[in-house]
């Protein structure tokens, strides 16, 4: 199982392992960082997800 990058829960999956979010990819870089649905709601663009992360 996956855990979100910003609040670390465990991130559900779906049929055939996808999971329920999202994965977003840092420009220039080939890191996945998967995000959970709830995060998703709360922060809706790329740029303020990855701001969360750091």
């Amino acid at each position: 199982m996956a855990k979100c990058s910003i609040c670390k829960a465990e991130i559900k999956q779906l049929f055939l392992e996808k999971l329920k979010g999202t994965v977003i990819y840092k420009r220039g870089s080939s890191k996945q960082y998967p995000i959970c649905f709830e995060c998703q709601k709360k922060w809706q663009t790329k740029e303020e997800l990855l701001q969360q992360i750091q």
